[in-house]
């Protein structure tokens, strides 16, 4: 008879699996927001704060934007990766991989 406790064999997830799945979905989305916009503003920050040329200015906005967007979604994908990753053990019935 199959089991619908473990998440392995596509079985329901309990409460603490689905907040744990929450919480770090929540981190991946705020730790790649800062990011990004520490990104933004190191880059776009010079075009901000002083009188550029009208090309130079567009360019380094642009460009900020463009890896900020990029870092976001590099951040979010590899925090939920590696916590995909953590959650399943390396082989069936072990607990970490070094037991």
């Amino acid at each position: 008879m199959r089991e619908h406790g473990g998440t392995g064999s596509g079985g329901r997830r309990g409460q603490a699996e689905r907040d744990a799945i929450t919480v770090e979905i929540g981190y991946a989305l705020c730790s790649a927001a800062f990011a990004a916009a520490v990104v933004f503003g190191a880059v776009a920050g010079p075009a901000l704060l002083f009188a550029l040329p009208g090309a130079v200015e567009t360019v380094l906005v642009r460009g900020g934007g463009l890896l900020a967007g990029v870092l976001f979604a590099v951040r979010t994908v590899s925090v939920l990766v590696r916590f995909r990753r953590a959650a399943q053990p390396s082989q069936p019935g072990r607990t970490s991989p070094d037991s």
